[in-house]
């Protein structure tokens, strides 16, 4: 947002006056509906769409035998989030193994739309970009519920009266907030335009700051709590009669 700021690419989000168009010997920051200050927006132009890509591309190192084309960072590292969690609770909290696994698929389907959106840039692929941040704003929402009702079911922390309250709070915003923004985000006048970009800042403010939270989970974690993922329980292995 600060590099698109800094090339005009993108209007202020203090700004609430738009233009129909722009005279081309104009100077200063010139607002129509073509740069209101979306995230997609933000990301759409060089020199800051290279900084966005390589924003989501970062972790790939955590992964080096896979090629980043073929399986982008973000995606990546959302999915093992999913899957460190899901095994965190079936270390500490099995009996609520069904519950965790919906986490997982919504959380999976998350990460595609957040794959697509972010790999299809909205100024060439508009249409499959805002199928992706749809299907990742919505899914995200049920995701982030989800979690929230695991932290008063699991205790993996031991500090979940402390925990559930506040992602209660975070994940209703997060609800709300994606509302609002889908309302306003359809509507043709700027103002709701840029009312909509407002509130795809702070949702997704929001979700970090939700996830930022999980650091105390994943601070008890441990290596041998994968492997819960991979071992067949006594009671599921086939009874053999001789």
């Amino acid at each position: 947002y600060g590099l698109a700021l800094h090339y005009d690419h993108v209007c202020p989000l203090s700004n609430w006056e738009y233009r129909n168009s722009c005279l081309p010997n104009e100077t200063g920051i010139c607002c129509t509906h073509e740069n209101v200050p979306t995230i997609s927006t933000s990301g759409s132009y060089f020199p800051e769409n290279s900084l966005f890509s390589a924003t989501i591309n970062a972790g790939s190192f955590l992964c080096k035998k896979i090629p980043v084309t073929l399986y982008p960072s973000f995606f990546f590292v959302v999915l093992v989030f999913c899957i460190f969690h899901h095994a965190h609770v079936l270390d500490r909290s099995s009996m609520h193994s069904l519950l965790s696994k919906f986490a997982v698929v919504f959380g999976s389907v998350t990460a595609i739309g957040a794959f697509v959106a972010a790999n299809c840039n909205p100024t060439e692929l508009e249409l499959l970009h805002n199928l992706g941040a749809a299907l990742s704003f919505v899914c995200v929402c049920i995701y982030t519920a989800l979690l929230t009702s695991l932290t008063s079911r699991c205790a993996l922390t031991g500090l979940e009266h402390f925990l559930y309250p506040l992602r209660i709070i975070s994940s209703s915003i997060q609800v709300i907030m994606t509302i609002l923004y889908c309302i306003f985000f359809v509507q043709k006048e700027d103002y709701y335009k840029h009312i909509s970009a407002i509130f795809e800042w702070t949702l997704t403010m929001n979700l970090e700051l939700f996830e930022l939270s999980f650091a105390l989970e994943f601070y008890s974690f441990s290596s041998s709590m994968l492997s819960v993922l991979l071992a067949v329980r006594d009671e599921d292995k086939p009874l053999i009669l001789s």
